[in-house]
């Protein structure tokens, strides 16, 4: 019961979405909205493999070279936020606020920026189950200095696969807690998993056809969004898993300025992604553009000779359609957030 009023009291800020849908083939397609309150200054970025990388926070960084080139979602030019890379594994970043990545010194452990944490995941693992049997030894410390606007960098992160597998990451007093397989198809924000499941479980006795929770609280949108996956065909084509996808996450975004009534004119939903994970297609909706546009990822150099490239999404570039691989052009990578000391700004 304390879960349930817990959940009636909650804020309905920070509405981000994730599904995992698996079409009459086998195969498996993840979408996603990215629900805020600002526009994050999102560009998509391809990286190849091959890129020496570290933790941006130091000494004491973890150092990794990518195995695998990746497209990705940035925001706030400090952290990958969403992506999948070339053998098919996808993840995405979402808002949870009980997160807690404990003490930002670990003695034993390498420390890695919040901002890099997803990136990390994509540049070096192919599966769900190899960066969950590489993870699960919590070797990493992960630190998560504020964001550039000041909120807090509270956050878990969900990969899937071509395998149909899924997996959830979450730091919960200083803890990483992992929920791995199949199962666990959907995923909001707050509170943390294990509570979403068991206030999903209730919704799921009532039943879907007798009544849905209807607000755009992150448990009410959680048990919307699994009432439609169980709900949607399982059908064949790509074209249509595609369009299967795109209707669950778009009827389960927040509209605009519904965060806050008082600012009309803030964005809720600032843009949803499509992964599909045989085919390797990154497809990107913006809230603000008529039409999709999706990257190929065979259509890109993400080789070791590859170079950085981005698409800004901003201005025109927001109103691409169809297969935009073309449109990448070289650009400096960012750097992962930091903390910022005195005298110090943010990139």
């Amino acid at each position: 019961m304390w879960m349930i009023l817990a959940w009636l009291v909650a804020p309905a800020v920070h509405a981000c979405s994730r599904v995992l849908y698996e079409n009459g083939k086998g195969n498996a397609y993840t979408g996603r909205t990215m629900d805020w309150f600002e526009d994050m200054n999102t560009k998509i970025w391809a990286f190849p493999k091959g890129m020496k990388r570290d933790g941006g926070l130091g000494d004491g960084s973890l150092r990794w070279t990518s195995r695998y080139g990746s497209v990705v979602a940035s925001v706030y030019d400090v952290a990958s936020a969403d992506g999948m890379n070339e053998a098919g594994l996808g993840a995405n970043m979402l808002y949870l606020a009980e997160a807690d990545f404990g003490a930002d010194e670990c003695e034993e452990q390498k420390k890695i920026s919040v901002g890099a944490w997803l990136q990390y995941m994509l540049d070096s693992f192919g599966t769900v189950k190899e960066a969950v049997e590489s993870l699960r030894k919590d070797n990493l410390c992960v630190v998560a200095p504020d964001l550039p606007n000041g909120e807090k960098t509270s956050i878990h992160v969900s990969l899937s696969d071509a395998q149909n597998n899924s997996a959830i990451f979450e730091y919960l007093k200083g803890q990483l807690v992992i929920h791995e397989g199949p199962q666990y198809r959907v995923m909001t924000n707050s509170p943390p998993y294990d509570q979403q499941l068991a206030l999903n479980e209730y919704w799921q006795r009532i039943g879907g056809l007798t009544f849905l929770p209807g607000t755009n609280r992150a448990a009410d949108r959680f048990a919307r969004l699994s009432y439609g996956l169980r709900s949607v065909p399982k059908v064949n084509s790509s074209e249509l898993s595609v369009a299967t996808v795109f209707s669950l996450i778009r009827q389960i975004s927040v509209p605009l300025g519904v965060l806050d009534p008082a600012k009309p004119n803030q964005a809720s939903t600032l843009w949803r992604s499509l992964l599909d994970h045989q085919d390797r297609r990154y497809y990107f909706e913006h809230v603000k553009s008529p039409s999709v546009f999706w990257i190929d990822l065979d259509k890109l150099d993400l080789s070791q000779n590859g170079l950085v490239k981005c698409v800004v999404i901003d201005g025109k570039d927001r109103l691409l359609s169809g297969e935009a691989s073309s449109n990448f052009t070289v650009c400096e990578p960012f750097e992962f957030l930091k903390p910022q000391g005195k005298g110090d700004a943010l990139v």
